[in-house]
Parts: C-alpha cells; structure tokens; sequence
C-alpha cells in the first residue's frame, strides 16, 4: 500500500492518542490511589517482557538474511540469554549478543 505522508502522520498520531489512552486509563485514573500488592508484583515483570518481546521477531524473521534465521542470529541471542542468565544483568547479555554478532561482521569472518 501507498500512503501519503499526511496518512502517515495521521496514523502516527491515532496510535499515540491510542497508547495514551490506554496507558490514562490504567494508570492515571488510579491517581494517588494505592495499587492491589499482586498489580504491583506483576507491573515490576513488564520491563523484563518487553524487551524479549521487541528481540525475537528481529531473531526468528531477519530483515536482512535472504534465507531467514541464520545461525548468527541464534548465536547472538543464545549469548545474550545465556550471559543475561548467568550475570542477572541485562546490558551485559546485550553487550553479549552484541560482540557476537558484529565480531564476524567487522572482522569480515562471514
């Protein structure tokens, strides 16, 4: 499809009307009211969900590989899961998956 660039800003601002509302609806209406203890559990596990979330269409459908997964892309995100794991920290499995997949890139190794 073809959209003009004023749909497309139009799409834009629909989508940010819409996460607002969603997110006013949740939050800002509570105000200053104390949130149930098991809410507050489970909000503190959203950062932990999204970043995944965001990371494994990039790993299970590559933009940029022809022929779909390849095994860079597992070997960066095995390294990032695993240093993740191990350290319990997430810029570290980041920093991980990052050295393991631009080392052979700019190294010219592929």
């Amino acid at each position: 499809m073809n959209y003009s660039q004023f749909e497309i800003w139009v799409i834009i601002a629909l989508m940010a009307i819409g996460t607002f509302a969603i997110r006013f609806s949740f939050l800002g209406l509570i105000g200053s009211k104390r949130m149930p203890p098991l809410i507050e559990r489970m909000l503190r596990f959203t950062p932990v969900a999204v970043l995944p979330g965001m990371v494994a269409p990039l790993v299970l459908w590559p933009t940029d590989a022809a022929d779909g997964v390849t095994l860079l892309h597992l070997a960066a995100a095995s390294a990032a899961v695993g240093t993740a794991y191990m350290t319990r920290k997430v810029i570290w499995g980041m920093l991980a998956g990052l050295i393991v997949f631009f080392v052979p890139v700019l190294f010219d190794l592929l």
